[in-house]
């Protein structure tokens, strides 16, 4: 359980690389961030059809296959919930690829949500909390499926972390307040690790185990296709850079999988 919470630890505290990265533009290189991203979807398309899911199925028949499958699309609704009700002036899956463009209209919105440091706060616990479940529950299930996750998980975190620093640093011209408000993202990833442990505190059946998931692959599946694949687009500098990152996160992790 301890070696699962650190993995979700280092796969969060990723956001602060970003944040570090956002204030210096000059190190920020668009083509390598939209390959990270697609080679992270990638990653985690396969982790969540190949390893998570099946996972979920293990020893399921007749109507408990229908719940785990209705678990994986009630994980889908549940980041789509959650996406819809962030502030987009502040939302990172809005902003990832292009911090360069944000408008006065963007930077006096975030100022006036900055004042209130708790809805930011919010806002960031929000976005990530899903991501600490899933990283958490496959560690603690599989070492190797949740390394793997974590690191899809980490790479996507770093331009995460561009996204939730940029506008703060437009609004504050504070290189320390940027940097901590991109950690203070990653950090909220230990919400959802927290939740992860309180479960299995609790006596859980099998069957429940592949309910939950069920329900990880379809967060992972929906963060994949709604957040990361758009942010590479949005980063790339040429169609085929999505591509080859995308093929690369299904061929690295299938190998992980038969090496480990």
């Amino acid at each position: 359980m301890i070696t699962a919470f650190l993995i979700t630890l280092l796969a969060g505290l990723a956001t602060s690389i970003g944040g570090l990265l956002a204030t210096h533009k000059k190190v920020l290189d668009r083509p390598m961030l939209a390959v990270a991203l697609a080679f992270a979807a990638g990653a985690m398309l396969f982790v969540s059809f190949v390893e998570i899911l099946p996972l979920g199925l293990e020893g399921a028949d007749g109507a408990m296959e229908w719940l785990v499958y209705g678990a994986f699309f009630a994980g889908i609704a549940v980041v789509l919930m959650i996406d819809r009700i962030l502030p987009k002036s502040l939302n990172p899956n809005e902003l990832e690829g292009s911090e360069d463009g944000l408008s006065g209209h963007d930077t006096k919105a975030n100022k006036k949500l900055l004042r209130s440091g708790l809805l930011v706060a919010l806002v960031l616990a929000l976005h990530n909390f899903p991501e600490g479940i899933s990283t958490f529950l496959a560690s603690y299930q599989d070492l190797t499926v949740g390394i793997a996750l974590a690191i899809a998980i980490a790479i996507h975190n770093i331009p995460e972390g561009i996204a939730v620093a940029a506008p703060v640093y437009a609004a504050t011209k504070s290189r320390k307040k940027a940097f901590w408000w991109a950690t203070a993202s990653g950090l909220a990833e230990l919400l959802g690790a927290l939740v992860g442990i309180a479960l299995l505190q609790l006596i859980i059946p099998a069957e429940l185990m592949g309910l939950l998931f069920g329900f990880v692959a379809g967060m992972m599946v929906f963060v994949a296709i709604d957040e990361l694949l758009p942010a590479a687009r949005r980063y790339q500098t040429d169609k085929h850079q999505v591509v080859y990152g995308l093929i690369a996160g299904f061929t690295v992790v299938a190998l992980s999988l038969l090496l480990l």
